[in-house]
C-alpha cells in the first residue's frame, strides 16, 4: 500500500513539473488537455498546485466557462481557502470574464494574504480602474509588498492626469521601507521624462546602480532614452557603454537619442558598430537612421539606407519609414524627387509626409507643388489651420497676394481657426498672409 501510494505521489510530481512546462511555455492547450486527464485518473489525488497552472492556461486562452468549472471543482475539492489558488481564480476571471465576477471571488475567500490583494489590485489596475485599486489599497488588511505598490504606479503613470501621483505613489513606498525592484523602474521612468525631471531619471539610475539591476537591458535602454530626451548625451552613453547585453531596442535607443539632438554622425556610427556586432536591426532601427540623416541632411545616405530596409534585411517600409524619407528629401531641397516618393508609395501617405513637402514648398518656393500638398492637406486635416497658412505663405513669399486672400476667406467660411502663436498680418500692399509669432 505504501508503495503504491509513493508512486502515484511521484507519478503526480512528475506530471505537475510537465504541466507547469506546458504553461510557462505558452502550450496552453495541451496544458489543458493534460489536466483533464490527471482529473480523471483515478490514482491521482490532485493537490493545490496543479489548479492554478491550468486556470493559467484557461485565462490566457480566453474560457470563462473552463475557469467557472476549474472553480467548481475547486470548491468540492476544498482548495477555495488556499489563497493561492484563490489568487488564481481571481485573476483569471479578471482576464476572460468580468472584474465583477473577480471580485466576487475576492469577497468570498476566506483566507486573503498579500497574494490575494495584490491579484485584485492589479485586475483594477491593468483595467484603469485607477479609482478602485486604490481604494482596495487603502482596505488592505495584510502588510503590502512591492506587487501591491507596482501597478497602482504603472497605472498613475499611464495617466495623463494622474502621472505626477505616481511619483507620489513611489516616494510612499519607499517611506514604507519596501525596496522598489524592477518592475518599479521601468514603471516610473516613463513619468519622469514626461514631466522632464532629470533629477528623478538620475534618481532611478542611481538606485538601479546600488541594486544591481542596472545592467538589464529592458531599463538600460529606457535610460538611454530618457537621458537621450532630455539632452544629456554624455549619461546616455555611459548606460550604453555599460550594458553588457545590447539587444537591439537598446542600439536602436543610443542611436535615437543622437539622432534626436542633430548627432548625425555620432547615430551613423553607433549603427555600423551595430552592425559590427552582428546585431540585426529593426524597423525602429532604420527609423531612428532616418531621422538621423534628415536632421543632417544626408539625402543621399538616406535614399541608401532606405534600399537596405528592404533588399538587404527584408523588412518591410511602413508609412513611418516613407514619412521621414519624404522628410529627408524635402528638407535637402529634393522637392521633386520627394512628391516622386509620396506618389510610389505602396501605403497610404500621411499628413506628417505631405506637410513636409508643404513646408519645403514653401522654403524652396515650389507654387504648384505647394498647391498639390495642401489639396492633399485639407482632405486630410480639414481644420488644420496650419495647412492653410503654410500655403498662404508661399503664395505671399511668390507675390501672389490675391491667392493669399482667397485662403483666408476660405478659412473663413469653413470655420477653420487659427492656430495660437500665428496672425495674419498685411504686406506692403495691404494684402493678408500668415506669420508665425
Amino acid at each position: 500500500m505504501t508503495i503504491t501510494l509513493q508512486s502515484s505521489h511521484q507519478k503526480l510530481v512528475k506530471l505537475t513539473k510537465l504541466l507547469t512546462s506546458y504553461v510557462n511555455n505558452g502550450r496552453h492547450h495541451q496544458a489543458l488537455t493534460l489536466f483533464s486527464q490527471m482529473f480523471a485518473a483515478p490514482d491521482l489525488a490532485l493537490d493545490p498546485f496543479a489548479f492554478p497552472l491550468a486556470l493559467k492556461s484557461s485565462a490566457a486562452l480566453r474560457l470563462p466557462s473552463t475557469v467557472a468549472s476549474l472553480h467548481t471543482h475547486s470548491l468540492k475539492s476544498g482548495f477555495l481557502s488556499n489563497p493561492f489558488i484563490s489568487s488564481s481564480l481571481v485573476d483569471a476571471y479578471g482576464k476572460c470574464a468580468s472584474l465583477t465576477d473577480a471580485r466576487q471571488v475576492f469577497d468570498e475567500s476566506s483566507e486573503r494574504n498579500a497574494v490575494v490583494w495584490n491579484a485584485m489590485i492589479s485586475l483594477y489596475s491593468h483595467s484603469n480602474d485607477i479609482a478602485n485599486a486604490l481604494k482596495l489599497f487603502e482596505l488592505m488588511d495584510v502588510p503590502s509588498t512591492e506587487s501591491s505598490y507596482n501597478p497602482i504606479i504603472a497605472a498613475l503613470s499611464e495617466s495623463e492626469d494622474s502621472s505626477g501621483r505616481a511619483i507620489e505613489f513611489y516616494n510612499r513606498m519607499r517611506a514604507s521601507g519596501l525596496r522598489p525592484n524592477l518592475m518599479t523602474l521601468l514603471a516610473l521612468l516613463p513619468v519622469c521624462l514626461s514631466l522632464g525631471s532629470l533629477s528623478s531619471i538620475k534618481e532611478i539610475h542611481g538606485y538601479g546602480f546600488r541594486s544591481c539591476i542596472h545592467r538589464n537591458a529592458h531599463l538600460g535602454s529606457m535610460l538611454v532614452e530618457a537621458y537621450g530626451r532630455c539632452g544629456c548625451l554624455v549619461y546616455a552613453r555611459n548606460v550604453f557603454d555599460h550594458l553588457s547585453d545590447r539587444d537591439v531596442v537598446v542600439w536602436s535607443s543610443m542611436v535615437s537619442a543622437y539622432a534626436f539632438h542633430g548627432h548625425a554622425n555620432n547615430a551613423m556610427h553607433v549603427f555600423r558598430e551595430m552592425e559590427s556586432n552582428a546585431v540585426r536591426p529593426d524597423g525602429i532601427m532604420f527609423l531612428a537612421v532616418l531621422k538621423a540623416c534628415s536632421h543632417a541632411g544626408l539625402a543621399d545616405d538616406a535614399l541608401r539606407y532606405f534600399e537596405v530596409i528592404t533588399k538587404v534585411h527584408g523588412l518591410e517600409a511602413g508609412s513611418d519609414h516613407y514619412s521621414c524619407l519624404v522628410d529627408v528629401m524635402s528638407r535637402a531641397g529634393r522637392v521633386c524627387e520627394a512628391y516622386d516618393i509620396l506618389m510610389n508609395m505602396p501605403v497610404k501617405a500621411t499628413a506628417k509626409a505631405w506637410g513636409a513637402l508643404l513646408g519645403a514648398c514653401r522654403k524652396y518656393g515650389e507654387v504648384k507643388l505647394a498647391e498639390i500638398a495642401a489639396r492633399e492637406l485639407f482632405a486630410i486635416e480639414p481644420e488644420n489651420s496650419g495647412n492653410f497658412m503654410l500655403l498662404a505663405n508661399t503664395y505671399a513669399a511668390a507675390g501672389r497676394f490675391e491667392e493669399a486672400e482667397r485662403l483666408r476667406r476660405l478659412m473663413e467660411e469653413r470655420r477653420v481657426m487659427r492656430a495660437p502663436g500665428s496672425s495674419w498680418v498685411l504686406s506692403r500692399d495691404d494684402m493678408p498672409y500668415s506669420a508665425q509669432c
